[in-house]
This record gives C-alpha cells, sequence and structure tokens, in this order.
C-alpha cells in the first residue's frame, strides 16, 4: 500500500509543483506585460509633452531688429530651435473686412508678401478656413521652398478682436524634386481694431526652412522681408475690392 500510495502522492506532489511553476510563470508574464505596458504609457506621454513643446514653444525675449515707417520688426529665441521666431507690428487705415479680405486672397499673395513666386488654393472650407500652397523663390544657389498652409480666420465677438492662424500642414501637395518642402511654420495674424477704421496687426511666425540656410541669406529675409511686405500690403489693401468688403463673419 505504501508502495503503491507515494507514486500516487509524488505524482500529485510533481502536478501541484508544475502547476505553481505555471503559475508563478504566468504571474511573471502578467508583471511584465503590465511593466511594458506603463513603459509604453510614460514614453508615449513624454513624445506626446515633447511635440506640443516643440509646437508650443514660448519666445523668450523679443528683441527690436527695426522700426521704420511705424513698422516695428522684432526677433525672439525659441527654446529648442536654431532658427529664430519673427514678429511685426504695425498700426493699419483699414477696416477688419478689409485686412481679411486681402489676407485671404492668397492667389494674389504674391503681389505684395515678400519673395512668393506663387499661391494656389487646394481646398477652401468656407470662406474663412482655407489649404493653400505656395513657393517661395530664393537666390541661387539655395533651392526654392514650398509648403501647404491651412488659413483659419476666428473672432473675440466682445473684444472684436480677430486671429488668422496659418500653420503648415503635410502632404495634400505631392512634393517636387527641384524645392525644399517646408513641414514646420506656424504663424498668426492678430487684427485688432483700434477706431477711427483703423486696425493694429501683431504677426508673429516661427518656422525651420528645412535644408542649408546661410545665415547672410536667413538674415536677410528677417530684416527686408517684414519691412517690405507690410509696406506693399498697405498699399495693396486700398484696392476696392478690399476697402470696400464686408464680410459676413465678422463684427466690426
Amino acid at each position: 500500500m505504501i508502495v503503491l500510495f507515494l507514486p500516487i502522492r509524488s505524482s500529485e506532489c510533481e502536478k501541484r509543483v508544475q502547476k505553481k511553476r505555471t503559475d508563478v510563470k504566468m504571474e511573471c508574464r502578467m508583471l511584465k506585460q503590465i511593466k511594458v505596458r506603463q513603459a509604453v504609457h510614460v514614453i508615449a506621454v513624454c513624445l506626446l509633452i515633447m511635440v506640443f513643446s516643440a509646437h508650443g514653444q514660448q519666445v523668450v525675449k523679443w528683441e527690436l531688429k527695426q522700426n521704420r515707417d511705424g513698422i516695428a520688426v522684432y526677433t525672439g529665441n525659441v527654446g529648442g530651435s536654431k532658427f529664430k521666431a519673427l514678429k511685426v507690428s504695425c498700426t493699419f487705415n483699414a477696416t477688419l473686412s478689409q485686412m481679411v479680405q486681402a489676407l485671404m486672397d492668397v492667389d494674389r499673395t504674391p503681389e505684395w508678401l515678400f519673395h512668393t513666386a506663387g499661391c494656389f488654393i487646394v481646398k477652401q472650407i468656407t470662406p474663412a478656413d482655407l489649404y493653400y500652397y505656395s513657393v517661395v523663390e530664393i537666390p541661387w544657389p539655395v533651392s526654392n521652398r514650398d509648403f501647404v498652409s491651412h488659413l483659419k480666420v476666428s473672432q473675440d465677438p466682445p473684444s472684436r478682436v480677430v486671429t488668422i492662424d496659418a500653420n503648415c500642414v503635410e502632404g495634400m501637395v505631392a512634393a517636387k524634386a527641384n524645392m525644399v518642402r517646408v513641414t514646420y511654420s506656424t504663424g498668426k495674424w492678430i487684427l485688432a481694431p483700434v477706431g477711427g477704421n483703423q486696425v493694429k496687426l501683431t504677426y508673429t511666425i516661427h518656422a525651420d526652412p528645412g535644408g542649408s540656410i546661410p545665415a547672410w541669406l536667413s538674415n536677410l529675409f528677417i530684416t527686408q522681408g517684414p519691412l517690405q511686405s507690410i509696406e506693399k500690403l498697405r498699399g495693396f489693401i486700398q484696392h476696392p475690392t478690399y476697402k470696400n468688403a464686408r464680410l459676413d463673419y465678422l463684427k466690426e
């Protein structure tokens, strides 16, 4: 009986031990999976923080570079970027509708925007929401740049301040072999009515032009570009198409 009984108990013990080992292995695997999921979650959160930080970087300090004919041009260092941000501030003799109508007429943007070779609308959602393609002409031997931007108009009813967000988006237009595609650019036009058919403009932009840009060329676009563009825009908005504009979605 004992001889017969011992093997039975030994077999049961082995089964129990084996089951325990299996349970332990399963618990270990579960713990590893939990740790992996936790690690993935932490990494994902960190990546999200990095992405939002990269696109929401704060300018440390604005430095006045030029001030001519009431047009103030500033540059500022942006954390984590080798490219400076740009700010332009000035006052226009215009209405809100006049300014917005001109800025949203992207087909005619090359008439006033510095070194812009051409623009066309890719997709129009509403009169206040569109995507457009643009080519920036850059002196040889540096390659031209192109980009697709999303323009969206919004207004704060109490203050009547209008904001036009202008951010680069990927896709929508195929990349061209002879151009460098700009994939990161975030800009904003803020139009604040100051009375007497006058609007104060504050324009900010931070972009990575991609490729290799010499310092002299970068400085040219920062110092000369904004002044020339705003000076031309002042005359451009006086065209009857814009001067007589009244946009239903804006409160004057």
